[in-house]
């Protein structure tokens, strides 16, 4: 920007090299240097995803995640299948059971209220749009199996499923020895690792606690059930944009990529987005990124679009210059870091 004569105020980088890990480290920097910080009125963030490559596209929110490992335990030792099979209960089927609790198995729908939020009419009308612009992409940007099919078939509803509804996924298990391993055994116990994304405005730590009273109440058969949280973070959702970042953003983004911007929420959880929300209250936030179709983020083969990635570079230092302008007339506002943060066990992503 400066070589290229283009006014900006003043920009405080801030760099954290914790948030695959939760960054717990990053709430007691932004205080020790909030002295340094001063009164942001926009925080920018480049860590987050796009639809496609085309556009510029904000993050509009985050989900929130919860989880840990939920263990059935139904003897002290594994006993001879033929001999226990219809007597003792297995420890896989009363697990299944439990999940039924907070999962509907045909559906893949987390319908108890106490873990759900309603979508905000201008989500649902922005999820609609992103949906327009990204068509099957929407789904088809996964490595799917011949004959496979998305959960449903109307695009708005996969990406509200995506970014504003609860999903269970089951990351890892214990207790079931490898197939060639395996042998007529009724086993003592199967253990399960469960990821649960949250609504971006449910509070992360209650639902956690809720999902442990769920799962560990009335056990079957008086079998020993435990569920020991290891995170629960809170997502976020991003505050209305003001009209001049609204005007600066779809001007930044037709010069960079000739075409309007595009607003969508993130499945995944950016725990430090959360904890900069409340501590600068009065700032806008910008929030995008460049991990788009088949980037496989945390999986092989992860690559950065590196043609978007300068054109969002170019998008966000038009931006920056609309800034200082809105700033030079009195439209912006900032206050300083609040003191403290509710941190939470954080994971990413």
């Amino acid at each position: 920007m400066r070589d290229q004569g283009l006014p900006h105020a003043r920009c405080v980088i801030l760099i954290e090299a914790c948030e695959e890990s939760g960054s717990y480290d990053l709430p007691y920097y932004v205080d020790h240097l909030a002295a340094r910080i001063g009164q942001p009125s926009l925080v920018v963030c480049l860590d987050s995803g796009c639809g496609n490559y085309e556009q510029l596209w904000l993050t509009t929110s985050l989900r929130g995640m919860t989880g840990g490992i939920l263990r059935v335990d139904v003897l002290s030792e594994g006993v001879h299948s033929g001999d226990a099979s219809g007597v003792v209960p297995s420890s896989f089927r009363v697990l299944r059971q439990l999940l039924s609790r907070i999962e509907d198995e045909r559906s893949g729908m987390i319908s108890d209220p106490a873990l759900n939020a309603e979508v905000p009419a201008a989500r649902r009308a922005q999820a609609q749009a992103a949906a327009q612009a990204l068509g099957a992409a929407v789904y088809a940007k996964f490595p799917w199996l011949p004959g496979m099919q998305p959960i449903a078939s109307d695009l708005t509803e996969l990406v509200l499923n995506r970014t504003w509804r609860p999903q269970l996924a089951v990351t890892g298990a214990e207790g079931l020895p490898a197939l060639g391993s395996a042998g007529n055994v009724l086993r003592p116990y199967t253990a399960l690792k469960l990821s649960l994304r949250l609504p971006p405005t449910l509070d992360g730590a209650h639902a956690g606690e809720y999902i442990k009273q769920v799962l560990e109440r009335d056990p079957p058969y008086g079998c020993k059930v435990s569920f020991e949280l290891e995170k629960a973070s809170s997502g976020w959702n991003a505050p209305a944009l003001t009209p001049w970042l609204s005007a600066a953003v779809d001007q930044a983004a037709r010069a960079a990529f000739g075409t309007p911007p595009a607003y969508m929420g993130e499945g995944g959880s950016i725990p430090f987005m959360g904890m900069l929300g409340e501590k600068f209250p009065d700032a806008q936030f910008l929030i995008t990124g460049v991990l788009g179709p088949h980037s496989n983020a945390h999986g092989p083969n992860e690559f950065l679009h590196i043609p978007t990635g300068k054109r969002v570079s170019q998008a966000v230092a038009g931006v920056l210059a609309a800034h200082h302008d809105a700033s030079a007339q009195g439209l912006t506002a900032g206050s300083a870091a609040r003191a403290g943060y509710r941190a939470h066990a954080d994971g990413c992503c």
